[in-house]
């Protein structure tokens, strides 16, 4: 697990194949699973509420060395990074009820985690993505409490 030349295909930001879907408002990135447009997934991103607390999240991701983990919790859902090398990262997620680890190369974690700045603002055409997010979870039922 810490063998430093991971042989396994990752997702990079040079990747020739479109994987980025985008990343909606509130930090979710969307990604085309292994590049296929018909498995799309929203996995939840770091969201912050000051720059102190971004920066100590990225020093945080930057210190992570082979083995170690790093938890994104947030009100609803989150995710936990894996370092599996110096340039390889998992993050572990649900497909269809499945557990899976995206692999992802270190300048693509870093890059989704840059957009958890306060003073960040998502592409235009990607506010839809938030909206479908939000669509899909008031199409979920809910579970009726006795209050």
């Amino acid at each position: 697990m810490t063998n430093p030349f991971i042989l396994s295909p990752r997702y990079r930001l040079d990747d020739e194949s479109p994987w980025l879907k985008g990343i909606d408002p509130s930090r979710h990135y969307w990604i085309m699973v292994n590049g296929d447009r018909e498995i799309e997934v929203a996995i939840p991103g770091l969201a912050v509420l000051s720059i102190d607390e971004w920066k100590q999240n990225i020093l945080r991701f930057r210190s992570l060395e082979p083995g170690q983990q790093m938890s994104i919790d947030r009100a609803a859902d989150g995710c936990l990074i894996t370092c599996i090398s110096s340039n390889c990262y998992a993050i572990e997620h649900r497909i269809e009820d499945a557990a899976v680890w995206h692999l992802f190369d270190r300048e693509s974690i870093e890059s989704f985690l840059m957009t958890a700045h306060p003073d960040w603002q998502c592409a235009s055409q990607h506010i839809n993505l938030g909206r479908k997010l939000l669509s899909k979870t008031f199409a979920q039922s809910s579970v009726a409490g006795v209050f």
